[in-house]
């Protein structure tokens, strides 16, 4: 093998990145940071951002984009709307793509981009981070059949974000329920609250309450506001013997389980024994690189394009159950 060819095959995955926002930045580190990657171009329209970031981080800086000869993959950290018709023309370009959940602004969208993947054959994955959280990814190695699930996902008010909480919020932890039962959704409602005056004039619901039922008998309730004043990020998931708490935001776990209760004849009241254990977190990687890496996967056909497109779907209809349920 001849030191060229050696190179050529090492050779870093080079990515473009549109969209320069909160997220957009953090990917772009990433994407600059990242062993297997080089950020080539940034496509944003507001100049001074898109320039600053491309300068910080050694790339390119574009307001749009024709070709895409010069990448070999794209991430797409866009507001919302755009996703679908960015995406869409990425996707007829034959290159693979990383959109920011959600991966449309409309469940109809979303089934047009997983579709158009499909024909092209050219992977697509939604950016549903929390799946490469630590403790969900040590989580899964242990959960085993799950009864019940709690999720609650709270933030103070933000008022950059235009869209309401359940695609912001709300998908997150709804993508985490469906991928801890073993077992077909079943149905999903929901009910929504409105409070601040933008949010009224948007549709933009500020709180979401969803209940999801799967074929299995489980149930999960997911809360999601924005009105919060402290951020909780919390997944509780009670099997027929345990109950596994996960904080989302320290990225640790909890284990109970009741062991013995009684009522002791010499006394009045009441005790009960719980066994409380804390599994160690066997993995330390950030998220964002976690995720990068994953579709890094797919881009080299080590990861499978046909599962990470099916498991698109379930979180998206969910929300779009809730959100018609809820009167949205």
């Amino acid at each position: 093998m001849t030191t060229s060819t050696a190179a050529t095959r090492h050779a870093p995955t080079r990515f473009a990145l549109m969209g320069t926002g909160k997220m957009g930045s953090l990917h772009a580190r990433v994407l600059a940071q990242h062993p297997g990657t080089e950020l080539v171009r940034v496509v944003e329209p507001r100049e001074t951002q898109g320039r600053e970031i491309a300068e910080r981080f050694g790339a390119s800086w574009q307001p749009d984009f024709d070709g895409l000869d010069d990448v070999d993959a794209v991430v797409v950290a866009a507001t919302t709307p755009a996703h679908h018709e960015l995406a869409a023309r990425i996707l007829e370009r034959g290159k693979p793509v990383l959109v920011e959940k959600p991966l449309a602004a409309t469940y109809s969208q979303t089934k047009d981009l997983v579709k158009r993947s499909e024909a092209a054959d050219v992977p697509v994955m939604c950016g549903l981070l929390e799946r490469f959280n630590p403790a969900v990814r040590t989580a899964r190695e242990f959960v085993g059949d799950v009864w019940q699930i709690n999720g609650t996902r709270h933030s103070p008010f933000v008022s950059r974000i235009p869209t309401g909480v359940a695609t912001d919020l709300l998908i997150h932890d709804v993508d985490l329920a469906i991928g801890f039962v073993h077992g077909d959704l079943a149905g999903a409602k929901g009910n929504f609250g409105y409070f601040h005056d933008t949010s009224i004039e948007g549709h933009a619901e500020d709180c979401a309450e969803a209940v999801l039922r799967f074929a299995t008998g489980a149930v999960a309730t997911i809360s999601a506001s924005r009105i919060s004043q402290r951020k909780v990020r919390s997944l509780s998931l009670l099997e027929p013997e345990r109950l596994i708490e996960i904080d989302l935001l320290r990225r640790d776990i909890t284990v109970y389980r009741h062991v013995d209760d009684d009522v002791p004849a010499d006394r009045d009241g009441y005790s009960q024994q719980t066994v409380i254990e804390i599994p160690t977190i066997r993995y330390s990687e950030e998220p964002l690189a976690a995720q990068l890496s994953h579709f890094l996967g797919l881009v080299d056909g080590s990861a499978d394009a046909d599962a990470e497109r099916a498991s698109i779907l379930p979180p998206h209809r969910v929300v779009h159950d809730v959100t018609m349920s809820a009167g949205g």
